[in-house]
Protein backbone atom coordinates (compact mmCIF):
# COMPACT_ATOMS: atom_id res chain seq x y z
CA UNK A 1 0.00 0.00 0.00
CA UNK A 2 1.36 3.16 -1.00
CA UNK A 3 0.30 6.76 -0.27
CA UNK A 4 -2.17 8.40 -2.68
CA UNK A 5 -0.42 11.49 -4.23
CA UNK A 6 -4.08 13.48 -3.91
CA UNK A 7 -3.19 13.58 -0.27
CA UNK A 8 0.49 13.35 0.51
CA UNK A 9 1.04 17.00 0.15
CA UNK A 10 -1.34 17.83 2.50
CA UNK A 11 -0.18 20.08 5.56
CA UNK A 12 -0.65 19.54 9.09
CA UNK A 13 -4.33 21.71 9.87
CA UNK A 14 -5.64 19.13 6.98
CA UNK A 15 -4.71 16.22 9.47
CA UNK A 16 -5.54 17.60 12.31
CA UNK A 17 -9.22 17.57 10.91
CA UNK A 18 -9.00 14.16 9.79
CA UNK A 19 -8.17 13.15 13.53
CA UNK A 20 -10.91 15.16 14.84
CA UNK A 21 -13.45 13.78 12.89
CA UNK A 22 -12.38 10.31 13.03
CA UNK A 23 -12.55 10.54 16.92
CA UNK A 24 -16.18 12.56 16.90
CA UNK A 25 -17.74 10.50 14.42
CA UNK A 26 -15.59 7.21 14.92
CA UNK A 27 -13.66 5.42 12.29
CA UNK A 28 -15.56 1.82 11.87
CA UNK A 29 -18.00 -0.58 14.08
CA UNK A 30 -16.40 -3.81 15.08
CA UNK A 31 -16.39 -7.27 13.92
CA UNK A 32 -16.64 -7.55 10.37
CA UNK A 33 -18.86 -4.09 9.32
CA UNK A 34 -16.76 -1.47 7.39
CA UNK A 35 -14.91 1.08 7.92
CA UNK A 36 -17.29 4.47 8.03
CA UNK A 37 -17.34 7.42 5.43
CA UNK A 38 -18.57 10.83 6.87
CA UNK A 39 -20.20 13.27 4.81
CA UNK A 40 -19.89 16.96 4.66
CA UNK A 41 -22.85 17.71 6.39
CA UNK A 42 -22.36 14.93 9.30
CA UNK A 43 -18.94 16.66 9.91
CA UNK A 44 -20.21 19.72 9.70
CA UNK A 45 -22.34 19.08 12.60
CA UNK A 46 -20.02 17.17 14.61
CA UNK A 47 -17.82 20.19 14.56
CA UNK A 48 -20.51 22.62 15.40
CA UNK A 49 -21.52 20.13 18.24
CA UNK A 50 -17.93 20.59 19.59
CA UNK A 51 -18.66 24.47 19.38
CA UNK A 52 -16.20 24.90 16.43
CA UNK A 53 -16.90 26.21 13.26
CA UNK A 54 -18.90 24.02 10.74
CA UNK A 55 -19.06 26.34 7.68
CA UNK A 56 -15.06 25.21 7.28
CA UNK A 57 -16.53 22.01 5.83
CA UNK A 58 -20.25 22.67 4.70
CA UNK A 59 -22.82 25.64 4.39
CA UNK A 60 -26.43 24.97 4.48
CA UNK A 61 -27.02 27.68 1.43
CA UNK A 62 -24.05 26.25 -0.67
CA UNK A 63 -23.35 22.90 0.06
CA UNK A 64 -20.08 21.70 0.81
CA UNK A 65 -16.94 23.77 0.75
CA UNK A 66 -13.64 23.07 -1.29
CA UNK A 67 -11.85 21.86 2.09
CA UNK A 68 -14.97 19.51 3.04
CA UNK A 69 -15.15 17.77 -0.12
CA UNK A 70 -11.68 17.17 0.03
CA UNK A 71 -12.39 15.94 3.65
CA UNK A 72 -15.12 13.45 2.36
CA UNK A 73 -12.48 12.35 -0.59
CA UNK A 74 -10.40 11.23 1.55
CA UNK A 75 -12.37 9.58 3.96
CA UNK A 76 -14.11 7.55 0.91
CA UNK A 77 -10.59 6.43 -0.89
CA UNK A 78 -9.34 5.32 3.29
CA UNK A 79 -12.41 3.08 3.97
CA UNK A 80 -12.10 1.77 0.04
CA UNK A 81 -8.72 0.64 0.34
CA UNK A 82 -9.23 -0.71 3.60
CA UNK A 83 -12.65 -2.32 3.07
CA UNK A 84 -11.75 -3.37 -0.58
CA UNK A 85 -7.90 -4.06 -0.67
CA UNK A 86 -6.41 -4.45 2.91
CA UNK A 87 -9.49 -6.38 4.47
CA UNK A 88 -8.94 -9.04 1.62
CA UNK A 89 -4.88 -8.87 2.02
CA UNK A 90 -4.54 -10.18 6.05
CA UNK A 91 -3.97 -13.54 6.87
CA UNK A 92 -5.25 -15.59 10.01
CA UNK A 93 -2.64 -18.02 11.52
CA UNK A 94 -3.43 -20.82 9.54
CA UNK A 95 -2.85 -19.11 6.33
CA UNK A 96 0.25 -17.24 7.37
CA UNK A 97 1.54 -20.82 8.16
CA UNK A 98 1.07 -22.12 4.81
CA UNK A 99 2.71 -18.94 3.11
CA UNK A 100 5.43 -19.48 5.27
CA UNK A 101 5.79 -23.48 4.61
CA UNK A 102 5.64 -22.47 0.89
CA UNK A 103 8.11 -20.01 0.92
CA UNK A 104 10.50 -21.70 3.31
CA UNK A 105 10.41 -24.99 0.81
CA UNK A 106 10.70 -22.86 -2.40
CA UNK A 107 13.70 -20.43 -0.96
CA UNK A 108 15.89 -23.04 1.43
CA UNK A 109 16.71 -19.76 3.46
CA UNK A 110 19.71 -19.41 5.88
CA UNK A 111 18.35 -15.98 7.71
CA UNK A 112 16.83 -16.01 11.04
CA UNK A 113 13.34 -17.17 10.85
CA UNK A 114 12.71 -16.87 14.88
CA UNK A 115 9.66 -18.28 17.16
CA UNK A 116 6.92 -15.95 18.21
CA UNK A 117 6.37 -15.17 21.77
CA UNK A 118 3.82 -17.74 22.76
CA UNK A 119 3.54 -20.72 24.59
CA UNK A 120 2.20 -24.23 24.65
CA UNK A 121 -0.21 -24.88 21.07
CA UNK A 122 0.60 -21.40 20.12
CA UNK A 123 4.03 -21.97 19.75
CA UNK A 124 5.50 -21.42 16.32
CA UNK A 125 7.31 -20.06 13.99
CA UNK A 126 6.73 -15.81 13.80
CA UNK A 127 5.25 -15.88 10.26
CA UNK A 128 5.49 -12.67 8.90
CA UNK A 129 8.85 -12.28 10.21
CA UNK A 130 10.06 -15.32 8.60
CA UNK A 131 8.53 -13.98 5.48
CA UNK A 132 10.01 -10.87 5.46
CA UNK A 133 13.50 -12.24 6.25
CA UNK A 134 13.39 -14.63 3.74
CA UNK A 135 12.30 -12.23 0.79
CA UNK A 136 15.09 -9.50 1.76
CA UNK A 137 17.61 -12.48 1.61
CA UNK A 138 16.98 -13.90 -1.82
CA UNK A 139 16.73 -10.79 -3.41
CA UNK A 140 19.25 -8.81 -1.57
CA UNK A 141 22.28 -9.77 -4.03
CA UNK A 142 24.30 -10.70 -1.82
CA UNK A 143 24.18 -7.87 0.76
CA UNK A 144 24.06 -8.06 4.39
CA UNK A 145 21.16 -7.45 6.21
CA UNK A 146 20.69 -6.76 9.93
CA UNK A 147 17.10 -8.92 10.65
CA UNK A 148 17.20 -8.07 14.07
CA UNK A 149 18.90 -4.83 15.26
CA UNK A 150 20.08 -4.97 18.80
CA UNK A 151 21.30 -1.61 18.97
CA UNK A 152 19.49 2.30 18.25
CA UNK A 153 19.24 3.45 13.99
CA UNK A 154 21.81 5.70 13.63
CA UNK A 155 23.31 7.54 10.70
CA UNK A 156 26.73 9.11 10.33
CA UNK A 157 28.79 11.60 8.14
CA UNK A 158 32.85 11.72 7.85
CA UNK A 159 33.13 9.89 11.36
CA UNK A 160 30.88 11.83 13.12
CA UNK A 161 27.42 11.30 14.22
CA UNK A 162 24.29 13.33 12.71
CA UNK A 163 21.72 11.70 14.36
CA UNK A 164 20.84 8.48 17.00
CA UNK A 165 16.77 7.48 17.02
CA UNK A 166 14.88 6.88 20.12
CA UNK A 167 14.46 2.66 19.71
CA UNK A 168 15.20 0.27 18.25
CA UNK A 169 13.41 -1.17 14.77
CA UNK A 170 12.45 -4.56 13.65
CA UNK A 171 14.78 -4.57 10.44
CA UNK A 172 17.59 -2.83 9.06
CA UNK A 173 18.97 -2.72 5.32
CA UNK A 174 22.00 -3.21 5.08
CA UNK A 175 22.69 -2.31 8.47
CA UNK A 176 21.42 -0.62 11.61
CA UNK A 177 24.33 2.62 11.17
CA UNK A 178 23.13 4.50 8.02
CA UNK A 179 20.70 2.03 6.55
CA UNK A 180 19.26 2.33 3.25
CA UNK A 181 15.38 1.28 4.68
CA UNK A 182 14.47 0.30 8.14
CA UNK A 183 10.89 -1.42 8.82
CA UNK A 184 8.73 -2.92 11.66
CA UNK A 185 7.00 -5.83 12.04
CA UNK A 186 3.35 -5.72 13.37
CA UNK A 187 1.88 -9.97 13.15
CA UNK A 188 -0.90 -10.40 16.00
CA UNK A 189 -2.09 -13.99 14.51
CA UNK A 190 -3.10 -14.78 17.97
CA UNK A 191 -4.29 -12.02 20.22
CA UNK A 192 -8.11 -11.66 20.82
CA UNK A 193 -8.17 -8.03 21.69
CA UNK A 194 -6.74 -5.11 20.64
CA UNK A 195 -4.79 -4.23 23.95
CA UNK A 196 -1.89 -1.36 24.65
CA UNK A 197 0.94 -3.00 23.64
CA UNK A 198 -0.44 -3.52 19.76
CA UNK A 199 -1.47 0.39 20.38
CA UNK A 200 1.94 1.20 21.10
CA UNK A 201 3.68 -0.03 18.09
CA UNK A 202 1.53 1.77 15.77
CA UNK A 203 3.00 5.01 17.97
CA UNK A 204 6.07 3.66 17.53
CA UNK A 205 6.33 3.59 13.90
CA UNK A 206 4.69 7.26 14.01
CA UNK A 207 7.90 8.42 16.31
CA UNK A 208 10.39 6.58 13.51
CA UNK A 209 8.66 8.17 10.69
CA UNK A 210 9.21 11.75 12.45
CA UNK A 211 12.30 11.29 13.20
CA UNK A 212 12.91 10.43 9.27
CA UNK A 213 11.27 13.53 8.18
CA UNK A 214 13.32 15.90 10.61
CA UNK A 215 16.69 13.96 9.71
CA UNK A 216 15.72 14.39 5.98
CA UNK A 217 15.03 17.65 6.49
CA UNK A 218 17.86 18.68 8.65
CA UNK A 219 20.69 16.15 6.84
CA UNK A 220 19.71 14.64 3.77
CA UNK A 221 19.52 11.44 4.98
CA UNK A 222 17.59 8.92 2.81
CA UNK A 223 15.87 6.02 3.86
CA UNK A 224 13.05 3.78 3.72
CA UNK A 225 10.68 3.64 6.12
CA UNK A 226 8.33 0.44 5.56
CA UNK A 227 5.64 -1.04 8.21
CA UNK A 228 4.41 -4.36 7.41
CA UNK A 229 1.56 -5.74 9.41
CA UNK A 230 -0.86 -9.01 9.66
CA UNK A 231 -3.41 -11.10 11.64
CA UNK A 232 -6.88 -10.78 10.30
CA UNK A 233 -8.86 -10.64 13.78
CA UNK A 234 -6.60 -9.19 15.48
CA UNK A 235 -6.63 -5.69 12.88
CA UNK A 236 -9.68 -6.12 11.39
CA UNK A 237 -12.28 -7.24 13.74
CA UNK A 238 -10.26 -5.22 16.74
CA UNK A 239 -8.43 -2.65 15.45
CA UNK A 240 -9.58 -1.16 12.51
CA UNK A 241 -9.67 2.44 13.50
CA UNK A 242 -5.93 1.75 14.01
CA UNK A 243 -6.01 0.58 10.70
CA UNK A 244 -6.98 3.76 9.74
CA UNK A 245 -4.44 5.61 11.89
CA UNK A 246 -1.73 3.78 9.70
CA UNK A 247 -3.56 5.07 6.33
CA UNK A 248 -3.46 8.19 8.16
CA UNK A 249 0.69 7.62 8.68
CA UNK A 250 0.97 6.57 5.33
CA UNK A 251 -0.66 9.78 3.76
CA UNK A 252 0.93 12.33 6.51
CA UNK A 253 4.49 10.71 4.68
CA UNK A 254 5.57 9.50 8.12
CA UNK A 255 5.76 5.78 6.71
CA UNK A 256 6.94 5.32 2.76
CA UNK A 257 4.74 2.06 2.49
CA UNK A 258 2.98 -0.47 4.35
CA UNK A 259 2.81 -3.93 3.39
CA UNK A 260 -0.18 -6.27 4.75
CA UNK A 261 -0.35 -10.51 5.15
CA UNK A 262 0.16 -11.77 1.65
CA UNK A 263 1.26 -8.38 -0.08
CA UNK A 264 4.42 -9.15 1.39
CA UNK A 265 5.11 -11.77 -0.74
CA UNK A 266 4.32 -10.09 -4.53
CA UNK A 267 5.43 -6.83 -2.88
CA UNK A 268 8.67 -7.34 -0.74
CA UNK A 269 11.00 -8.67 -3.86
CA UNK A 270 10.76 -5.12 -5.74
CA UNK A 271 11.30 -2.98 -3.05
CA UNK A 272 14.71 -5.41 -1.63
CA UNK A 273 15.83 -4.91 -5.32
CA UNK A 274 14.91 -1.17 -5.30
CA UNK A 275 17.21 -0.78 -1.63
CA UNK A 276 20.03 -2.89 -3.25
CA UNK A 277 20.34 -0.14 -6.11
CA UNK A 278 20.11 2.50 -3.40
CA UNK A 279 23.39 0.61 -1.72
CA UNK A 280 25.16 0.43 -4.86
CA UNK A 281 24.56 4.43 -5.88
CA UNK A 282 26.11 5.12 -2.05
CA UNK A 283 29.28 3.06 -3.61
CA UNK A 284 28.44 -0.34 -2.03
CA UNK A 285 29.16 -3.55 -4.30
Amino acid sequence: MLPNSYFISRGPVFWAYVRAVSQELGYAAPGEMPVKVHSAPEIASALCGRGLDGSVVYETTRGSTPFGEDLVAYFTYRADVLNRVVRNQLMDADEAAEVFRQTREMLNPACPLPMNKQTGEKKAPAYLTGLVNMLVEANSAGHPCDYDPRELTRFTRDGRILRTFARRVDGAFPSVVNPVAIWEIKEYYYTTTFGSRVADGVYETLLDGMELRESSASEGVATKHCLMVDGRYTWWNCGKSYLCRLVDMLNMGLVDEILVGREVVERLPQLVREWVTMVRGRGGQ
